[in-house]
């Protein structure tokens, strides 16, 4: 039967290549032109793509800019279309691509990913395929189209998943737009069966799930994925949002934003220099975790005026806050002292931690976490997207949850198998990279990953030896100063990764290993200044003529490795 399917595939491609073959960007996007390059319904089981569905619209001229591609005036199609799987009333999924002019195109495609619930990114992230000739699409997941989240689909009612959008969102959707974006990519753009199209993806946060939820799970996909700051390890990631929270309940002391400010301020102020270089960036975060004492911030004054219906805010720091700031760097731990999982790193903003104003009581009050909150009402309890309390949560309790929500979603959001063989033997390559201050997920999520991989695929070769091995195909980089998948306004002089595509079809097409990752100062006194980022486990030192190198500091490494011991199996 599938031998059948491919084989009507491919004499629909002959016969769609018997027309003369489009030149033009006018006459690549017309509906006629897109209905016919359409995959036929058989070609994925279970699906039926509705050919009345195609729109294609011309866009010219348009210019886009982003952290994640140099900014570029871009005319491309809009083609959008719409599939249905059988047997489910209602169901439609809608895909979206964004098509290069023919003699634009490179032979290449890109799936792009979204961020929080969302499994796209609209139009932020398509351009940056186009502009490097690659065929770029995007999904709705059939949550009701390209603007709606998953978290409006995943309940059926109080009590009840919908399990066909939890497993869309987990993996599903992704698998069948590559499938079908790559078929009506070859098809649109008459590609022999002999001709190569590279296959691509990109993205940050859940977009960077997303792009996992595939590399662990289709060795055939991409030839190359770029994923940025993961929200993987889904249970602990979206619970740990709450953890500052409960650290505010606990030690019963609710921080005025401007005191926390001031903490990551004065944070940034001391470690600065242990790169080796001062420039307002703090590339080694982890030795200002191992020797810098936020202790000595205590009685320094802060000030910050008012802004959005809060006050003006005065004061020096506490003790208190210096507790509340030093407790959630530390990380989550149970009653008996076991760790449960780690934190962010020093230098990162406490935004988990943000505290609302009362005009009422002119104190500031404990403001629950709406990402973690979502988590726990949505995928937890069960009964809606808002946690209105926090009453009777301990730090016993978030383990609990952490601990359940693995077991109920370690196939579908968990995300966090390592063994990448299949990937790996595909020839496939990988970017993963994570800013050093992120705020919303630990960049020390990302390193134990790698590490995980590390350790299941090159389990008889020593340290150094798997190191290599794995930095042969799936590399990872952190990024000084940066925050959560952006630049970060506390550290303006810190570079972003911004030609990563660029750099990795150089690595996929042209053999080209990127030892470091280019980056470049997008803001701030040094913009446009050139950056390169080290590849882990090298971390970056500054010589004394500000020339910086990668060097192996096993006790660096050794700070970024955490015993999850309350946890009573192994956590990738």
């Amino acid at each position: 039967m599938r031998s059948y399917i491919w084989a009507s595939f491919t004499a629909a491609f002959a016969a769609f290549a018997d027309a003369a073959a489009p030149s033009t960007l006018a006459e690549l996007c017309t509906d006629s032109i897109a209905k016919a390059a359409l995959p036929p319904s058989e070609f994925i089981q279970g699906i039926t793509i509705d050919s009345d569905s195609v729109t294609a619209e011309v866009v010219t001229n348009s210019s886009y800019s982003s952290d994640f591609y140099p900014t570029a005036t871009i005319s491309y199609c809009n083609v959008t279309f719409a599939y249905s799987h059988d047997g489910i009333d209602g169901d439609q999924v809608l895909l979206e691509i964004w098509l290069p002019a023919p003699s634009d195109f490179k032979n290449r495609w890109l799936s792009t990913g979204g961020g929080g619930y969302a499994i796209n990114s609209g139009d932020q992230s398509l351009p940056g395929g186009v502009m490097y000739g690659a065929a770029s699409g995007m999904t709705d997941g059939g949550f009701g189209g390209f603007s709606d989240n998953a978290d409006t689909a995943m309940l059926l009612a109080n009590g009840t998943l919908n399990y066909e959008a939890l497993y869309m969102f987990a993996y599903k959707a992704h698998r069948e737009l590559s499938l079908i974006g790559k078929a009506f990519t070859r098809s649109i753009y008459d590609l022999s069966d002999t001709e190569k199209l590279y296959a691509y993806y990109q993205g940050c946060s859940e977009g960077g799930r997303e792009g996992w939820s595939q590399v662990q799970r289709y060795g055939d996909e991409w030839d190359g994925a770029i994923i940025g700051a993961p929200a993987f390890r889904w249970s602990f990631q979206q619970t740990q949002h709450l953890y500052s929270n409960i650290v505010e309940k606990t030690l019963d002391y609710y921080p005025p934003p401007c005191e926390l400010e001031k903490i990551v301020n004065e944070t940034i102020t001391a470690c600065d220099p242990m790169d080796g270089k001062t420039d307002g960036v703090v590339a080694r975060t982890d030795l200002c975790l191992l020797d810098f004492d936020i202790s000595t911030i205590e009685g320094k004054p802060y000030s910050c005026a008012a802004l959005r219906g809060t006050p003006a805010q005065n004061g020096t720091v506490s003790a208190k806050g210096i507790e509340v700031a030093k407790t959630i760097i530390d990380g989550l731990h149970d009653s008996q002292g076991r760790r449960v999982y780690f934190s962010y790193q020093p230098t990162a903003a406490f935004d988990d931690a943000e505290t609302q104003y009362n005009s009422t009581t002119g104190e500031w009050e404990l403001n629950i976490d709406q990402l973690g909150g979502e988590y726990i009402a949505l995928l937890v309890n069960k009964n809606g997207t808002t946690l209105d309390s926090l009453d009777g949560v301990t730090y016993d309790t978030l383990k609990d949850w952490m601990i359940s929500g693995l077991q109920e979603y370690f196939s579908t959001l968990q995300t966090t198998w390592p063994d990448l063989t299949p990937f790996h033997q595909s020839g496939g390559k990988i970017i993963h990279f994570h800013g050093d201050a992120d705020f919303s997920i630990p960049t020390a999520a990302s390193i134990r990953f790698w590490e995980s991989v590390r350790t299941i695929m090159y389990p008889n070769q020593d340290y150094n030896t798997s190191a290599d091995s794995l930095n042969d195909w799936y590399r990872f980089y952190t990024i000084p100063g940066a925050g959560h998948c952006a630049t970060n306004d506390a550290m303006p002089n810190g570079p972003f990764p911004q030609t990563n595509l660029a750099v990795m079809i150089d690595w996929v097409e042209n053999g080209v290993t990127p030892t470091t990752l280019n980056a470049t100062v997008l803001q701030g006194e040094n913009e446009g200044q050139n950056q390169q980022l080290c590849a882990w486990p090298l971390r970056p030192l500054w010589s004394a003529n500000e020339t910086m190198e990668c060097v192996y500091n096993q006790r660096s490494i050794d700070s970024w490795h955490y015993d999850l011991d309350a946890v009573p199996m192994p956590v990738y």
